[in-house]
């Protein structure tokens, strides 16, 4: 039932980043259509790039939260609590309290970033 879920979802991920750029060409064709130098048509082509890169990244942030939603089922994790498992309460597992998630979304860019300690140390503790 998952696997069905997930790829319906990879699916319509995929369909939303098609239109996106295509969207992204017909802005580009109209800013080129009244576009003096070629200046201004060069930045019309970059922000079209742009935008389809854009595009093709959200998809595959979609696309790894699909996957993620596959493997965890209904057990979601959040800033280290498993919610459900534990009787139904918020609480934090032994040794997972201090660990930071892989990635997030920046909510002022709304872009993927690591969130993971890039240094040795996290919090003062050793880890293995």
């Amino acid at each position: 039932m998952h696997s069905v879920k997930e790829k319906v979802s990879n699916a319509a991920s995929s369909a939303k980043a098609h239109v996106e750029s295509y969207k992204a060409n017909l802005e580009e064709k109209a800013v080129k259509a009244t576009a003096r130098t070629q200046e201004e048509k060069d930045i019309a082509h970059q922000q079209r790039k742009a935008k389809e890169a854009e595009a093709n990244m959200n998809m595959h942030v979609e696309k790894a939260e699909h996957a993620a939603e596959k493997l965890h089922g209904k057990h979601h994790v959040l800033g280290g609590a498993v919610a459900g498992v534990y009787g139904g309460h918020h609480q934090t597992p032994a040794g997972v309290g201090h660990q930071q998630p892989v990635g997030a979304v920046d909510p002022v860019t709304g872009t993927a970033v690591p969130t993971y300690p890039l240094g040795g140390h996290l919090h003062g503790h050793k880890h293995l």
